[in-house]
């Protein structure tokens, strides 16, 4: 009988390993100053110890690694935002938001790389936006369920408003860490401030005067 070559099964620890040494290499290098666009996967895969045939066989290409490397950043931002109840109050979401400063900033050469290549990149633009709008319509429910106790001001219009004040409170969470990038100090203030606008101007926002 004829001997049979079993094909070895493939390790998905040193897959997950291999994924790994990609991901902290880059992230590592964007630290370091290079930029996305610029950085070659020659130089990606020789920081990683590993062949560039090997790059290919876990990242289709650049734009991959790079949402690989972004998602991570967004959703534990969104975790940490979307676990807010209005019923803690605005203190609670002053936290929260200080939560996600400190992920940008952990993670603020990857963001700067998000920015730089969804630029020209339609595919990591459009990754990036879809994470926005997850949030836009968790935020949407969220509202809306305020507005059917009674606690939101029915006359909020909840489409435009989670629509403010998420890519408003994203962007604003963005230029903070890029202006002050080794200065921590200020973050509890603007945590404070940015959780004041979404509490007082969308959840609990007050009878305008005549």
């Amino acid at each position: 009988m004829p001997s049979v070559t079993r094909r070895r099964a493939p390790n998905p620890d040193r897959r997950a390993s291999v994924e790994t040494q990609v991901l902290a290499a880059t992230e590592r290098l964007l630290v370091e100053g290079a930029s996305f666009t610029d950085l070659g996967v020659q130089r990606i895969a020789a920081e990683a110890g590993v062949a560039r045939s090997t790059f290919y066989t876990h990242f289709r290409d650049k734009s991959e690694l790079l949402m690989r490397l972004a998602g991570t950043m967004r959703t534990a931002g969104f975790d940490i935002a979307s676990a807010w109840d209005p019923a803690t109050g605005p203190d609670a979401l002053a936290e929260a938001f200080q939560r996600v400063v400190g992920i940008y900033r952990r993670h603020a050469a990857v963001l700067a790389a998000v920015n730089e290549v969804a630029a020209y990149d339609t595919t990591v633009r459009e990754f990036w936006r879809s994470g926005l709008n997850r949030f836009i319509e968790h935020t949407e429910r969220v509202l809306t369920a305020e507005q059917r106790s009674g606690r939101a001001p029915a006359g909020v219009e909840v489409g435009h408003a989670s629509r403010v004040i998420v890519i408003g409170g994203e962007a604003a969470i963005a230029d903070h860490v890029a202006t002050f990038p080794d200065d921590t100090a200020g973050d509890a203030a603007f945590a404070r401030e940015l959780a004041a606008i979404w509490w007082h101007g969308v959840y609990r926002r007050g009878t305008p005067t005549a």
